[in-house]
């Protein structure tokens, strides 16, 4: 048996895979030389039982086989690949010593598309194979499939969304196009060539078609550029909605397998309603031709809403709207005229519009309940202003037991599970960055993480956006460049945290992961720490932040304190008493695959609070450490700590809004938890409504007796209620200067500050940007501001590092 090797005749395969099956090595590996040569992508099999296992792995473009083979011969393989409806189309060649006509003929009527015998000529049989991909001999009923995966092809699930898209607008209920990628597909093909997105595409129609299997008339098919579409006929927004996020779950659920390594991929799905494509197109125009083009019409505008959900990685399926469409660009405005008075009219309003809500919360507040008790007095002869005093006087004094039970279980707070002693298992980081904000500080940032104590491999990846490429830069890749640890990673179209964490999940290696802004310095032993909770059994633990600026200004120092009393006494406290904790954001730590599973969305301000909290609602297990450390900077001007809060406020408005039934609908949490979601979520955005109430309760109680002189100011009651009410303060400042970490704690000056300017500013401060936020979110004003971050500055202008730290608790 002999072959002719001559030049392999190069061909357009390119891209193309190949399975060879045959037991003979020297032959397998002369033909899949050819192959390669031509351009191909080859794997091989040495019999038929193994090539049903290579099959069922990824569908090659053509098979090569033997005849005889053990096992299972070339004859039974045939039958088996033209009884699947996945590899029904796939050609097949025989190559065989077998040189009977009768065998060709019995391989030729059991599917087989060439009968080459041995010996044979290497180029002839590279242009037979060549021969049969470029002309595919796809039977009759395969036409309008996919041969690799079974599924419809482009046009014909075109056709079939175009008939979908007339029945509904006769008068059916309205349906959806979905088109879903995977956002890893172009670093897939660079790595594993075609045969890996062969592989994947295999798994993804598996999911595909178990997602089509839950809807009546449903149809899975290809959308070309390595996308795949799902028509949902007869299917409501909400209910379309919960189908592709189920799809988009189970996808990151269950890994991928490429060239028998497991993979975790991202999956990006787009969808419009039928309604939406076929009016998008020819909203007037009911013909025959305007219809056919709804189909392609609705792949390419679900694809456009696939780009918009790859922004943001965030597993949540988006709909297309018209306001996907890019608009023409504005003319500038002119600085004169109408158009010039028109935008110095609108920076005035915008500047005015803060001021105008405050106004309205006090009219909300105060004017508005003073009235509302004179009026039932005048008119009606109802007195309500003593109902409403004690109400009132309820509502601080359960506040108040609140923060004072929160101090006292602050006292002992819950440690971590012992440290079994074990090896330590990989962790990454991700640090979320806004370049221009954060250029002064980076390097340091990524310095300070690189030198943690961390006995396990650590890999710390850099997530960061911006508008124009920076010198620091330059530094960073020098860092990756230096140690092999550190991942810079710029997410090009980011506009948010949520998408620069989304988009670090991407290349995270850890087994767990810590989330972090990009002026945190954690602990060096922090990553240790960590893993004893999550080895534990816990899903996420929050850790302490530290102001590490104090000394920038009042408002820094300020917040230092402010920020003991939330991070060591609040947040563990509230944890113990409602029995779960919250992830703040920053120095919070994951498992990887839950925060792959769950993602931030970028829709929401306070995108880490909703996160948590849909952790806790499917009962997940969030751990609050005091002694978990790390540093970060605070705003150092009041308009700062304005801006950073009120994003804070409105934030955990649209999570209490969002979240609040559903956290009594759950399940899994017990009636205790609810009760602390509900104080969590409903009483804590109602209370700075009630602590003004106390003005026009007490100023209707004095014009109702004549005067405030009229009034008893020394009602035991009222002395015992406000004299509890007002010990929070300084139990709560108490609290925090015990457990704050040692470098705060020394600064006693600083907590008698607190305490002086927390009385008699700063808390209603914070109520006045509790008020304002609510108003904001129910006016649709929506804004995230950056806040700055301020490192000292030596004479000579360059910026000065801070010393080094004290350690933290044990």
């Amino acid at each position: 048996m002999t072959a002719t090797a001559a030049e392999p005749v190069a061909a357009p395969t390119a891209g193309r895979t190949a399975l060879v099956v045959d037991d003979d090595e020297l032959i397998s590996h002369l033909v899949c030389a050819g192959l390669r040569a031509a351009g191909m992508t080859v794997v091989t099999a040495s019999d038929g039982r193994e090539a049903l296992l290579r099959l069922a792995e990824a569908v090659p473009d053509v098979v090569v086989s033997d005849v005889n083979m053990p096992g299972m011969d070339g004859f039974a393989l045939v039958s088996r690949l033209r009884a699947e409806p996945a590899t029904r189309a796939v050609p097949l060649v025989f190559l065989t010593s077998r040189a009977d006509p009768s065998d060709a003929l019995a391989a030729l009527r059991l599917g087989a598309d060439d009968y080459v015998r041995k010996p044979f000529d290497l180029p002839e049989l590279v242009a037979r194979v060549t021969a049969k991909l470029d002309r595919p001999p796809v039977p009759v009923e395969q036409l309008l499939r996919d041969p690799r995966t079974g599924l419809l092809s482009a046009s014909a699930l075109a056709e079939e969304c175009a008939r979908e898209a007339a029945r509904a607008a006769a008068g059916g209920r309205d349906g959806a196009l979905a088109v879903l990628e995977v956002a890893e597909l172009a670093a897939l093909r660079a790595r594993f060539g075609a045969r890996g997105e062969a592989e994947l595409a295999t798994q993804l129609t598996a999911a595909l078609e178990a997602a089509a299997a839950g809807v009546a008339g449903a149809r899975a098919g290809r959308a070309g550029g390595g996308r795949f579409a799902l028509l949902l006929p007869d299917t409501g927004a909400e209910e379309v909605q919960r189908l592709l996020l189920a799809l988009s779950e189970q996808v990151v659920r269950r890994r991928v397998t490429v060239s028998g390594e497991a993979l975790d991929v991202t999956p990006v799905v787009g969808w419009v309603s039928l309604s939406d494509a076929a009016g998008a197109e020819h909203p007037d125009d009911p013909d025959a031709d305007a219809r056919a083009g709804t189909g392609e019409r609705a792949l390419a505008l679900a694809g456009t809403a696939a780009d918009g959900a790859g922004l943001h990685l965030d597993l949540q399926p988006v709909r297309w709207t018209a306001d996907m469409v890019p608009a023409a660009p504005a003319a500038p405005a002119a600085g004169t005229g109408a158009a010039g008075a028109a935008a110095r009219w609108r920076r005035w309003r915008s500047r005015l519009r803060t001021p105008w809500q405050v106004a309205l919360t006090l009219l909300l507040g105060i004017v508005a309940p003073f009235c509302a008790y004179a009026g039932l007095w005048l008119f009606a002869g109802v007195d309500v202003g003593e109902a409403a005093y004690l109400l009132v006087v309820a509502a601080l004094v359960v506040t108040a037991a609140a923060i004072w039970a929160e101090g006292l279980l602050a006292l002992d707070p819950v440690r971590p599970p012992a440290d079994t002693g074990g090896p330590y298992p990989r962790a990454s980081a991700i640090i979320a960055a806004y370049l221009p904000n954060e250029a002064l500080t980076i390097v340091e940032t990524v310095e300070a993480f690189l030198a943690q104590d961390y006995p396990g491999e650590l890999q710390v990846v850099l997530a960061y956006n911006g508008p124009d490429r920076l010198p620091v830069e330059d530094a960073l890749e020098a860092i990756a460049a230096r140690d092999p640890r550190f991942v810079p990673l710029r997410v090009d179209g980011s506009t948010s945290k949520a998408q620069n964490v989304n988009a670090g999940l991407a290349v995270v290696t850890g087994e767990f992961v810590g989330v972090f802004d990009a002026d945190h310095h954690p602990d060096p032993s922090s990553f240790r720490r960590a893993w004893r909770w999550l080895g534990g059994g816990y899903d996420v633990v929050q850790g302490h932040c530290v102001v590490r600026n104090g000394d920038a200004s009042w408002v820094a120092r300020t917040t230092a304190v402010e920020f003991e009393s939330i991070y060591a006494v609040s947040h563990p406290g509230r944890a113990r008493l409602h029995g779960f904790g919250v992830f703040g954001g920053s120095n919070g730590y994951w498992r990887t695959d839950l925060l792959r599973l769950t993602r931030m969305h970028g829709f929401m301000l306070t995108e880490d609070i909703d996160s948590s909290l849909r952790v806790v609602e499917n009962g997940g297990r969030i751990a609050n450490d005091p002694a978990l450390l790390s540093r970060e900077l605070a705003p150092t001007t009041l308009r700062a700590t304005w801006n950073q809060r009120m994003r804070w406020a409105q934030g955990w408005f649209q999570v209490s809004r969002k979240h609040l039934r559903r956290a009594w609908a759950s399940p899994e949490l017990t009636l205790r938890q609810k009760l602390g979601m509900t104080f969590l979520l409903g009483w804590r955005e109602v209370y700075p409504w009630i602590s003004l109430q106390a003005y026009p309760v007490v100023a209707f109680l004095a014009w109702r007796a004549g005067g405030p002189q009229n009034l008893d100011w020394v009602v035991p009651t009222f002395l015992l209620t406000g004299l509890f009410t007002c010990s929070v303060g300084p139990g709560q400042t108490l609290f925090a200067r015990r457990l704050a970490v040692p470098e705060v704690r020394r600064q006693r000056g600083w907590f008698l500050r607190y305490l002086f300017v927390s009385s008699f500013f700063y808390t209603e401060f914070k109520n006045v940007i509790a008020r304002v936020a609510q108003i904001k979110e129910f006016t649709g004003e929506r804004e995230w501001k950056v806040t700055p971050r301020s490192v000292p500055v030596a004479a000579s202008g360059v910026p000065v590092l801070p010393a080094p730290r004290d350690g933290g608790a044990a």
